[in-house]
Formats: C-alpha cells, sequence, structure tokens
C-alpha cells in the first residue's frame, strides 16, 4: 500500500501533540510495511520565505498554488493508494483534498479540532467555552471577537476560507474521528455516519511501567483554555504538602501563574519546557497526571502517555478526555466501564467519591471547575494505585501502535477499495 501523509507541521517554538502524533504514525506505518510518502510543510518555512511567496501568503489557506503543483507532481509519479490529510493551514489548503481527488486520489482526514466550525480551532474564547459560529454560512463571530491570531483581518480570511471550502470538506471520502465527541461534531456538520470512523491515536509503547512516584504531574500549553490556572487554584484549597507534588511541565503566556504558585507553596514545582526523556523522568515520578482542559480538548496526547507508563488520570470532563480515562460508559466493553469500577471501589470499602467526581476505568473526570478538582485531588492521589495497572491495560488495547496501526490500515483498504 502506498500512502501520501499531507501534514502542516505547526511551528516548533509552540509544541504541537499533533506534531508528535504525525510524525510516530509515519514511523508506524512504514514499520508495518506501507510505503508513505510525506507531504510536508512547516510553518517554520514562513520566515525565510520569498517576499512574493510571503506576499501571497494570505490566500494560501483558500488556496495555495505552490502546494497543488508539488502534491500533482508528486501523485502523477507515485500514483499511491489514498492521501492521508491532518493539518492542511496555512501552507496546504483544504484544496489539497480536490487536488487529489482531480488524480483519483480518495482522501482520508484525521479530524484534530474544530476547524470545520471554528476558525480558532478549539471552540473557545475569552475564557469560556464558545460555539457562536455553529450552523452559520460566514463565522462572522469570529471575525468580530478577532478569533484567529487575534487579528480582525485573519479572522475575516479563515472564516472566509471555512465558508469556501465547505463543499471540500464534504467530499472527503472518509473521516477519522478521534473520538465519539469529534464524531458528533463531524454529524452536526453535515457528514454523514458512513463516512465517519472512530479510531484515536497511539503514542510508542514506553515498556514496562515504572513504579508509581508521588504526587502530580500536569504537562501541557500554559494557556487559558488548557486549564491550569483553573488547577492552581484547586490546588491552593489544600495545605501545602497534604497531597504531595505538583508538577507542571510546559511554557505559555499563563507561566507568571505557575512561577508564583511555586514561590509561593513548596509543593508547586515548575518544570519548564521538557524534551522526551525529561517527560519521561516527570512521568515516572508521579502518581497521578492532571488533564485540566477548560475547552472540548479533541485526544490530549499527554493522557495517552500517562496511561501507556501506568499512570491514572485526573481530567475535566470535556471533549475527548472522558472517552480517554474510560469513563465514556457507552464505549467501554462490558464489566470494564465506570459502573463497573464503581463497584469495585464500593466492594473495597473506600469512601464514596464527592458529589461530581466519575469514576473510569484509568481515571477520573470532574466538571471543570476548582471545587470539582479539588475535591477530585485526594480521591485520585488515594486511588492512584488501584488504577495503574488498568491504566496500563487500556493503552494496551485501545491505544498501543498495533491496535492503532492494524485499524489505520483498515480504514485505508476500505477506501481504496471502494
Amino acid at each position: 500500500m502506498r500512502i501520501v501523509v499531507a501534514h502542516n507541521r505547526y511551528r516548533e517554538a509552540q509544541p504541537s501533540g499533533e506534531n508528535t502524533i504525525v510524525d510516530s504514525e509515519i514511523a508506524q506505518l512504514t514499520a508495518a510495511g506501507v510505503e508513505v510518502l510525506p507531504f510536508i510543510r512547516s510553518s517554520d518555512e514562513i520566515p525565510s520565505m520569498s517576499k512574493t511567496a510571503k506576499a501571497l501568503l494570505p490566500i494560501s489557506p483558500i488556496y495555495a498554488p505552490r502546494a497543488q503543483d508539488d502534491l500533482a507532481r508528486l501523485l502523477t509519479e507515485h500514483r499511491p493508494d489514498v492521501l492521508h490529510l491532518h493539518n492542511p493551514y496555512p501552507l496546504l489548503s483544504p484544496w489539497v483534498v480536490r487536488t487529489a481527488h482531480r488524480h483519483g486520489v480518495p482522501v482520508v482526514q484525521t479530524v484534530h479540532n474544530y476547524r470545520q466550525v471554528c476558525s480558532s480551532g478549539i471552540y473557545f474564547r475569552d475564557g469560556m467555552i464558545c460555539q457562536d459560529c455553529r450552523g452559520r454560512a460566514l463565522g462572522v463571530p469570529a471575525v468580530v471577537h478577532r478569533c484567529y491570531r487575534n487579528s480582525r483581518a485573519q479572522s475575516a480570511l479563515m472564516a472566509t476560507t471555512l465558508a469556501v471550502h465547505r463543499g471540500t470538506w464534504r467530499s472527503v471520502d472518509r473521516f477519522i474521528a478521534l473520538t465519539s465527541a469529534i464524531a458528533d461534531h463531524l454529524r452536526d456538520y453535515g457528514i454523514p455516519d458512513e463516512r465517519i470512523v472512530v479510531k484515536p491515536n497511539s503514542v510508542p509503547d514506553p515498556g514496562r511501567p515504572a513504579p508509581l512516584g508521588d504526587g502530580f504531574l500536569y504537562m501541557a500549553r500554559l494557556t487559558p483554555e488548557k486549564g491550569v490556572d483553573l488547577l492552581l487554584e484547586a490546588w491552593r484549597r489544600h495545605p501545602v504538602g497534604t497531597l504531595g507534588t505538583l508538577r507542571v511541565a510546559g511554557d505559555g503566556e499563563l507561566r507568571p501563574l505557575v512561577e508564583a504558585a511555586a514561590a509561593e507553596r513548596a509543593d508547586v514545582v515548575y518544570l519548564g519546557q521538557l524534551d522526551r526523556a525529561g517527560v519521561r523522568a516527570a512521568v515516572e515520578e508521579s502518581a497521578v497526571v492532571i488533564a485540566a482542559s477548560m475547552w472540548h480538548d479533541v485526544l490530549p496526547t499527554v493522557i495517552i502517555e500517562a496511561l501507556a507508563s501506568g499512570r491514572p488520570v485526573l481530567g475535566t470532563a470535556l471533549g475527548g478526555i472522558p472517552y480517554l480515562v474510560g469513563a465514556d460508559a457507552p464505549h467501554e466493553p462490558a464489566g470494564t466501564g465506570p459502573a463497573a469500577v464503581t463497584s469495585s471501589v464500593a466492594g473495597q470499602g473506600l469512601a464514596p467519591l464527592p458529589a461530581g467526581v466519575v469514576t473510569g476505568t484509568a481515571g477520573w473526570v470532574v466538571p471543570p471547575e476548582p471545587a470539582a478538582m479539588a475535591a477530585a485531588l485526594p480521591v485520585a492521589r488515594a486511588g492512584a494505585a488501584a488504577r495503574s495497572a488498568p491504566a496500563r491495560l487500556r493503552y494496551e488495547q485501545t491505544f498501543h501502535p498495533d491496535v492503532v496501526t492494524k485499524r489505520l490500515l483498515d480504514i485505508y483498504a476500505d477506501v481504496a477499495r471502494r
């Protein structure tokens, strides 16, 4: 099988789980014997572009002529079975779907965000969830609120792009929804069920989990939608030292809040931006990983990494997080969902859960509120050991590369056959 993987990489200065997933998926496909033809552009190329190329950048989300020419040559020369698209912005453009179809190549797209509808892609604005552009022919609210790169002009361009390419997206042969929540988003957009497949991402197997450490790890961009401020407010509701150590890794506009918390409390440690070795060490030092997202986070890679290392996760009940930790009951095998786990906890004589805390096979989810997060922290610390083995098992059964790659190959084969 011969597959073109098309992706516009996000800037390296802005660490992206999507870049990591694409790299990992290419490696997994190659290891499975697939001939992968990467069609990759990077936003890091923009500063070194010629003046002419930079002048054309404003229209590239709608139509990127150089990318279409390059892709047409690739398709003509190699005649692939499928083009697998990830992020098309800004240097590829959704027009690559039309280019592929013109050459008789079917298109699969992994949907990593909500950018079929939302100009920012995250359904989040001014500190809260926002879906003002749903159902609109043109996302005027995105322009009014400068949702794309805090620029009214760029927001107008992105809103126009989404309007122009509504038909393009609806022509994609198969959408890979990373969770059931993304599948619902696509249905709401008008995509029929037969063109939606739920398939999560995976991360490489780190091997047998190390013994649990102590305390908690938060590892994400330090931005409002990722909820580090919510977490810190919840943490302050407990006396210093009663929950072990809170380790915070990442960078972003809310870094001063984290640094202030670390200066204020001995049980908060700011680790900065970590490389892969640093991530592995931080996970092993901790007992529970926290995902405090305030938006409908699609599929945080950090959660899959935590499960692979046998670390249960405490997260907010938004987006794909309940699915990841096994608190999304309709998608759990019989006898393994939250009801079964709650019965097991009751059988162990543990105290009833605080209001709002839902237990899954591999962790806990709570409403995105400081009080609920604060109530869940001691529950997660006390229950970490009991959730460690189920967390690893959930990874092995659902998110392991062998499982996920087989599913992806089946999708390619079905699309190519049709």
